[in-house]
């Protein structure tokens, strides 16, 4: 009987071999060389229309801004700068940086120009000895060359511009009504409040209840004050219930309805 001899020997192994994986290596090589040609396509027509700027338009409503100081700035920051590579963000806020000057739009304009619209500063207000205040209550110029005497004077602590134009605009925009308008606002370093109208009655308002007393005022002097305008100096509305009146003729105050007698009037 044959028997069958059972084979010993162990098995060896299988060994791994990492192969490269199978991929459409033609298509991606053309892909790549797409890729670069889109590439240096791009960068050709970068350089085609990145060229010189040559022409700047101006625009806008001009009276205190001078087109021309415009332009120059325009070409001295835009200098060695192609229609593309040119950076418009820092040629607006170097334009905003001219006296007068409130907003600023820069657009290219092909195939070789600029395009800047100017918005001007509106002065509302002479802001202390130097400086002007916009419709904002924002202080836009000091040391400023020109300043319009026409403009009422506002005055304060450094610093206080919006308070003081707020108070300013609130204060003026009622007076309108009765037919006179402000010259001049103070805010002192106490913050008491001083006006004067146009007539030059000066009304000293003090620092508290200020919206009250200008109620008080609007309700009950203001009338007084505009048929006998040549006849007072200054109104002084920092009584409780009342207010006292400063005659031209006359240094003494006259007291009109006080709130009793001897009263003195609460800052």
């Amino acid at each position: 009987m044959l028997t069958r001899r059972r084979n010993n020997r162990r098995r060896e192994p299988r060994r791994w071999h990492w192969r490269l994986p199978t991929l459409p290596w033609r298509q991606l090589s053309l892909a790549g060389v797409s890729v670069a040609v889109l590439g240096l396509l791009a960068a050709a027509l970068l350089w085609l229309l990145d060229r010189p700027i040559e022409r700047i338009v101006v625009e806008g409503s001009f009276q205190r801004v001078s087109a021309l100081d415009v332009e120059k700035a325009t070409r001295a920051r835009i200098a060695g700068a192609g229609l593309v590579s040119v950076r418009l963000p820092m040629v607006r806020e170097a334009l905003r940086g001219l006296a007068w000057v409130d907003d600023v739009s820069v657009e290219r304009q092909w195939p070789r120009g600029l395009r800047v619209r100017v918005t001007e500063q509106v002065a509302a207000a002479r802001w202390n000895d130097d400086g002007l205040i916009n419709a904002r209550g924002e202080q836009f110029r000091t040391e400023a060359r020109f300043i319009p005497p026409e403009l009422p004077l506002l005055t304060g602590p450094e610093g206080a511009e919006p308070l003081v134009a707020a108070r300013y605009f609130a204060i003026q925009g009622k007076l309108v009504e009765a037919g006179m308008r402000l010259t001049a606002v103070h805010l002192d370093a106490r913050g008491a409040w001083d006006l004067t109208l146009d007539n030059g009655v000066g009304v000293r308002m003090g620092r508290r209840q200020i919206d009250e007393r200008f109620a008080r005022f609007t309700d009950v002097t203001l009338r007084l004050v505009a048929a006998r305008a040549a006849d007072i100096a200054y109104v002084d509305m920092r009584y409780t219930n009342g207010f006292a009146i400063g005659w031209r003729s006359n240094p003494t105050r006259i007291a009109a309805r006080p709130a009793a007698r001897g009263e003195l009037p609460d800052a």
